[in-house]
């Protein structure tokens, strides 16, 4: 790899940021258990230490020439990460998962005709700025895969239970007011012949709501209209109600989902994640899909995302109104029907064209190589029009024909409905990888843009080649090229850490 460096601004506002932010949190530091934004950057570390940081070192394809992963759709870490940033705290390092950075934004991947997965790779050379050192060798390829929209009036009804927290620390503006409003749009989103049920957790769990039509409306936002702040947070105690009354109402046909709408801050009950992960590993294996929903300016980042992934789901963040109404008026009803089962990604790389790989991101998504077509094995659950996104460094073998095959990646899921395993796959030449940044893409230039900014914010200071100053360049022209808001706020976001 190329040589490292810190530019000298950024070392002072490292300083500054430590300073005046970690007076205001005592107590918070990178290597605390609690999910809490540090307020500080984190410490510098050894020589040892940071060659067992995940994602540091690359592989060479001499020893291990694939690359194989579970399809993750969680977004959730750079939804926290955003907002503790704009209120001028640091985000603990282990909390900044790239992919999610990645996958938070929109591509321009082209759907499927049917179901199943449409396969995109493409690539470039680095930006000239990338790193300390021209590396001729070092390449960029951006491994997409789309799903097949569905039309809004083509997908199956919905029984819906949402596990709402309703503890004492969601009394905090932002979190147990920002729930209702965004539960009151979804009822009056949902169609009549759909249906839904409250539960809520504290200290202990209750009903609020059975399973009801929408067609009873009023009944529903009655029920979300009394949920109030109470006392401790028994998370296992909420889940283990949810998924009762879930099943209670199962409606065969439909889907079934459970939503947990939480800060993650469990503090009563079986507080681990183990316990709570079995009870959901069970329902999960029932046809009740997780789904979590993230809020607060305290979170429990690791619990709600683990219980998602056991849970054949996925979880967002959601820090404000604006968020939370694109979530459940947009997003939420978009991914209630499933696309794929334990989706699976297997790059295989050519050691004659390829010497060296690195995958950014998916550390707690790797699978073993022979787990890709172990159907056991948990993968990665995705709804219609999802697109999921690898970025990775590919370093090549000397100079290469165009033609040359760089790569083949091979996908593979089972089908929500009768859970037969398939596949699909795609290779990459040198060539499609060889040309230069500035004419690739300007949604690869997100990509490169949101995944190095991650890399950089769990690196810093230990030493990150790649300057956050060069990072706003490239995410400022990706805005201006696609028109895309959210791009334009992590442009933003960059410039102010940098």
């Amino acid at each position: 790899m190329a040589s490292t460096r810190r530019s000298a601004p950024l070392a002072v506002l490292l300083g500054i940021l430590a300073l005046t932010v970690s007076t205001t949190l005592v107590g918070c530091s990178a290597d605390s258990e609690d999910d809490h934004g540090s307020g500080r950057p984190p410490v510098s570390r050894g020589e040892d230490e940071d060659s067992q940081w995940p994602g540091k070192q690359g592989s060479s394809t001499e020893y291990d020439p694939e690359s194989t992963f579970a399809v993750d759709v969680d977004t959730a870490s750079y939804g926290y990460a955003s907002r503790l940033l704009r209120e001028g705290r640091w985000p603990e390092r282990d909390k900044v998962r790239p992919e999610e950075f990645v996958n938070s934004f929109e591509q321009d991947y082209p759907e499927p005709g049917g179901d199943g997965f449409a396969v995109h790779i493409d690539g470039a050379r680095p930006p000239t700025n990338h790193g300390t050192t021209v590396d001729d060798e070092l390449r960029l390829m951006r491994v997409g895969l789309q799903t097949r929209s569905d039309e809004a009036e083509n997908r199956p009804d919905a029984a819906l239970t949402f596990v709402v927290d309703t503890s004492g620390s969601m009394a905090e503006p932002g979190r147990l007011d920002l729930v209702r409003d965004a539960l009151h749009t979804l009822v009056d989103q949902l169609r009549r012949t759909e249906s839904v049920a409250i539960v809520a957790f504290s200290g202990e769990a209750r009903v609020v709501q059975e399973m009801t039509r929408v067609s009873d409306a009023e009944r529903l936002h009655s029920a979300i209209d009394s949920l109030r702040p109470e006392s401790f947070t028994n998370l296992e105690a909420g889940l283990v109600l949810g998924y009762q009354v879930a099943r209670e109402g199962f409606r065969a046909g439909q889907t079934n989902r459970v939503i947990v709408l939480s800060d993650g801050l469990a503090n009563s009950g079986e507080i681990g994640a183990d316990a709570i992960l079995r009870r959901v590993r069970e329902e999960a294996d029932k046809e009740i899909a997780l789904l979590g929903v993230g809020v607060g300016s305290e979170y429990g980042d690791a619990l709600m995302e683990r219980l998602a992934d056991r849970g054949d789901g996925f979880v967002v963040y959601v820090g404000d109104r604006t968020q939370a109404r694109e979530v459940f008026v947009r997003q939420l009803p978009a991914t209630l029907t499933v696309r794929a089962l334990d989706a699976k990604v297997q790059v295989t790389f050519d050691p004659a064209t390829v010497s060296s790989y690195r995958l950014v991101g998916y550390e707690n998504r790797a699978l073993a190589d022979d787990d890709f077509r172990d159907d056991r094995v948990d993968g990665g659950e995705v709804g219609p029009g999802h697109s999921v996104t690898a970025l990775y460094e590919v370093r090549l073998n000397g100079e290469r024909p165009a033609s040359a095959r760089a790569a083949q990646v091979r996908v593979r899921w089972l089908d929500p409905q009768d859970r037969t395993a398939a596949e699909t796959y795609e290779s990459v030449t040198v060539g499609n990888l060889d040309g230069r940044f500035e004419l690739a893409s300007p949604r690869l230039w997100v990509c490169y843009a949101a995944g190095y900014f991650a890399e950089a914010l769990r690196r810093i200071p230990a030493g990150e080649e790649i300057r956050l100053t060069d990072l706003r360049r490239v995410a400022e022209r990706a805005a201006e090229q696609t028109g895309d808001p959210k791009v334009a706020e992590l442009a933003m976001l960059i410039g102010q850490v940098a």
